[in-house]
């Protein structure tokens, strides 16, 4: 007669599957383990469509609305994540073909792969939780040693060197900073900007600045108290485009984060009246946060 497995063994097949593959229920995991446990998933399933994307030289929607979707939880942190991994995607697929580490199972799941490389080469250390985690961080010292081979064989000294091989020199846009003139003039804005940065006027768009590529201002004074928004020069020529009248009731109808919205309200003065439509509650929160910035009075 055959043995009766005792609970503990069941328990123990039940988490390998039976067959030597680990569980996929979630692991067990508290504060930042569990922020970038659920980062990663997250950062992979946006990374998914973008990649889509460029397969079908067709982008199915940019990368900030794909964030700002309710079921993204962790915005920040995975906004950062998915940049990041694409900045170093060239180089995490050529280190992943080299290592020949990827079984079928993996090539399946190869976005969230390419962001937990990312993390175990080039970011933060990884915990080793979840299924994929722990597949690739038993390869990390191949993974490590097939990098340093790359960057022999390139003949560069560090990745920074290696991720400008890979970059076109003439692809670099500007940082373009909308002023917002319900709080604060054109000249006054490029007086406080070119006491640190490089600064100039837009010669098509009064109120648009250009700094160098790069340029963070995430944490600028005129940023933080809504006085600049960085605004792309294609969406900061929505609003010239319609050229608003004070007086006028204008509808946005899909006003969301709201960039747009109050650059409608700073052309028309604060007069009139601008209805801004938003369906999805969590856009509507960002909304609500970009009209206060602002500190427009005429939107409703």
């Amino acid at each position: 007669m055959g043995r009766v497995p005792t609970k503990q063994q069941k328990n123990n097949r039940s988490k390998d599957g039976g067959d030597g593959t680990q569980e996929k229920q979630k692991p067990s995991l508290k504060g930042a383990e569990r922020s970038a446990y659920f980062a990663r998933r997250e950062a992979a399933k946006v990374l998914r469509v973008v990649l889509q994307g460029d397969a079908n030289r067709r982008a199915l929607a940019s990368i900030k609305s794909l964030i700002y979707k309710p079921s993204v939880r962790n915005k920040k942190a995975t906004f950062a994540l998915i940049c990041q991994t694409l900045k170093h995607l060239p180089i995490i697929k050529n280190v992943l073909e080299a290592s020949s580490i990827l079984n079928t199972k993996w090539k399946r799941q190869q976005e969230l792969v390419y962001i937990i490389v990312y993390d175990i080469l080039f970011g933060q250390a990884v915990a080793v939780a979840g299924d994929a985690e722990k597949y690739l961080m038993r390869h990390k010292n191949a993974l490590q040693s097939t990098l340093k081979q790359l960057l022999l064989r390139r003949n560069v000294k560090n990745v920074k060197q290696l991720i400008a091989l890979n970059q076109l020199p003439d692809v670099s846009l500007p940082r373009y900073v909308r002023v917002n003139t319900l709080k604060l003039d054109v000249d006054s804005a490029l007086l406080e900007l070119q006491q640190k940065y490089s600064v100039e006027k837009d010669d098509l768009l009064p109120d648009l600045l250009i700094l160098p590529p790069g340029t963070d201002l995430h944490d600028h004074p005129l940023v933080n108290n809504g006085s600049i928004f960085m605004q792309g020069k294609a969406s900061s020529m929505v609003a010239p485009a319609l050229n608003p009248e004070p007086g006028w009731e204008v509808i946005d109808a899909c006003a969301a984060p709201g960039n747009k919205t109050v650059h409608l309200a700073a052309l028309m003065k604060r007069k009139g009246r601008i209805i801004a439509c938003e369906l999805n509650k969590q856009r509507i929160k960002r909304l609500k946060e970009t009209i206060k910035l602002s500190g427009a009075s005429s939107i409703l």
